[in-house]
């Protein structure tokens, strides 16, 4: 039986080398973007990657995740540190495409939802994250009805199954919602609730030059 480390970096490479969603008829652009470490106690959930994250091979690489590092920063968060030590991925892993009504990128289907659900379930189960931020309404739903809006979740966080979980919204520059000035205030809200767990969980801070072990 395979250990909990070969299992992850199974998964990795299984994640990588999936192509189902194209064999369904959705024109995604492999690979998957995920990035991070088994012993990350953080782990962040997106939507789908972007175009820029193809090119790089990493989560939140453009504009958008100027804006999120932005936010984690205001946490005490250091950017380096966490793509180095932390675990990030998304609900679904290859590039949707882009909107073809313009906006942004397709949102993707609740087909390629489902044939993705297995692998950030095992990603769930193997890192076992204390807490999560999913960012943007597609990852958020996956813990808080879809039927509560933004407003009432953004800036609070909730204990689910044992695991804190601290929703921030979608950091794209396509979105609106966090350009209204009394959703800045619930962004700050959801940061001060983000340092508050980073603290808890790193009480004697970290060493953000040191590279980190898996």
């Amino acid at each position: 039986m395979a250990t909990r480390r070969e299992r992850f970096d199974q998964l990795q490479t299984e994640m990588r080398a999936c192509r189902q969603c194209l064999a369904a008829g959705y024109f995604v652009v492999p690979p998957a973007i995920t990035k991070g470490k088994l012993s990350a106690k953080i782990m962040t959930i997106g939507q789908a990657p972007g175009v820029t994250e193809v090119e790089a091979l990493r989560p939140f690489n453009a504009g958008s995740g100027r804006r999120l590092f932005q936010w984690l920063e205001q946490a005490g968060i250091d950017e380096d540190w966490f793509r180095r030590t932390q675990y990030m991925t998304a609900v679904t892993k290859c590039f949707p495409g882009k909107n073809p009504a313009g906006g942004g990128d397709r949102v993707p289907s609740r087909t390629e939802q489902l044939l993705c659900r297995p692998f950030l379930e095992e990603e769930l189960a193997l890192v076992r994250p204390k807490l999560i931020i999913p960012i943007g309404r597609l990852a958020i739903q996956r813990y808080f009805s879809p039927e509560i809006p933004l407003e009432e979740l953004i800036g609070t966080d909730a204990e689910i199954n044992g695991v804190w979980v601290v929703p921030l919204p979608h950091p794209s520059g396509a979105s609106r919602w966090h350009q209204i000035e009394s959703n800045r205030k619930r962004i700050d809200k959801a940061i001060k609730l983000i340092a508050k767990h980073y603290k808890r969980l790193f009480p004697e801070g970290v060493k953000t030059k040191k590279r980190a072990s898996a």
